[in-house]
């Protein structure tokens, strides 16, 4: 069998609160294999952000292991972590995080700065990755000038171009229509089947029907974990 993408064993998260000890996460067991499309859910404080926070290396856990592509990646300091992401990780949110200054291009072109990549790549790759989203008519346009789906379609575009392992999505259709909100899951799931591996966060069941898994957070312990045509 081949190594998992993601390994998370016995990831505990707490908060100190006076003094009393919140526990938001609860002995999380969870393997995640490349080309997964996988949704976690649960209600407003099950603790499904928390784990999307801790896969993406945003926050680190409280205890247990963590190994991304078969690293052990929980123990790594501030820089480390940084690189990681940069380069592993794609991250789409809810409210797009476009700087309002750039235009689409410049916006897409971002983590290529981060990661040392020369202007003129720069500027070829975001170009690429802009007219993969249908977008290479709109790359001069700041976001102000955009709608909202064109700004989640610049930031898919942002999260695909260092080519990381895996594309992190938090509520990505939360502040679109119902129309566009099926387009950028459309989107997505194009990107799935072209390999990448996707983990959404979402609340609504009729985006999590996208995904090929469903996991359910509940009190911060995995209650569920379907895989379809299992």
């Amino acid at each position: 069998m081949t190594m998992p993408l993601i390994e998370i064993s016995q990831i505990t998260k707490s908060y100190q609160n006076g003094d009393q000890e919140l526990r938001v996460l609860k002995d999380i067991d969870l393997t995640i294999q490349e080309g997964e499309f996988v949704a976690i859910m649960g209600p407003s404080g099950s603790g499904k952000s928390t784990l999307m926070n801790i896969i993406g290396l945003l926050d680190k856990p409280t205890s247990g292991s963590y190994d991304l592509e078969g690293k052990a990646v929980d123990s790594l300091d501030e820089k480390a972590l940084a690189k990681v992401r940069n380069r592993q990780i794609g991250f789409v949110f809810q409210q797009f995080f476009l700087l309002s200054k750039l235009n689409a291009l410049q916006n897409v072109e971002l983590p290529l700065i981060y990661a040392g990549v020369s202007a003129n790549k720069r500027r070829k790759s975001a170009e690429q990755f802009l007219e993969k989203v249908e977008l290479a008519e709109r790359m001069h346009h700041l976001p102000s000038e955009l709608s909202g789906g064109q700004k989640q379609r610049v930031a898919i575009a942002r999260a695909l171009v260092n080519n990381p392992a895996i594309i992190l999505a938090d509520e990505p259709t939360g502040a679109l229509d119902t129309k566009t909100g099926a387009q950028i899951m459309d989107l997505l799931t194009e990107l799935n089947q072209e390999g990448k591996t996707i983990i959404m966060v979402t609340h609504e069941p009729e985006i999590a029907e996208y995904a090929t898994r469903r996991i359910v957070l509940r009190d911060g312990i995995i209650t569920e974990d379907i895989t379809k045509g299992e």
